[in-house]
């Protein structure tokens, strides 16, 4: 809770004021899948991820006229270094739920907050991205 979501409203509330001075800005938080559906083992990491779904949309709300759009992206399982920790059968378990049948790859998701962070993104604030394959679909 400390990093995920103090840590998030911390480092929100200290480049806000910057961003309302210049009348743009773009937030990027970066929740999780487990934030959406919740996962079996680990209640305390989905509901700090459910609460940067939560604290995105207030906050992309209370922001949306001023210029700055903040948005979130829920990735689900993607490649990295963590899952060597993991035994492999729960691996093949969360690529199971992964319609596309494979794990994400880092620079799919950086794409997403790349346009999330640009100019282009003109008319999207208070939103949830999903990055996930297809496993979650809501």
């Amino acid at each position: 809770m400390d990093v995920n979501v103090n840590g998030l409203f911390y480092c929100c509330r200290f480049v806000a004021p910057f961003m309302l001075e210049n009348f743009y800005g773009r937030i990027v938080n970066i929740s999780s899948v487990a934030g959406k559906e919740g996962n079996p083992n680990a209640s305390a990491y989905s509901a700090s991820k459910a609460g940067v779904i939560g604290f995105t949309k207030s906050l992309g709300k209370e922001l949306a006229t001023s210029g700055i759009l903040v948005n979130c992206v829920t990735p689900a399982t993607f490649e990295s270094p963590i899952l060597a920790q993991l035994p492999q059968s729960q691996v093949d378990y969360m690529r199971s739920r992964i319609p596309m049948g494979r794990l994400g790859e880092a620079a799919e998701c950086a794409a997403l907050v790349c346009w999330l962070a640009s100019e282009e993104c003109s008319f999207s604030t208070a939103a949830t991205f999903d990055i996930s394959g297809g496993r979650t679909t809501y």
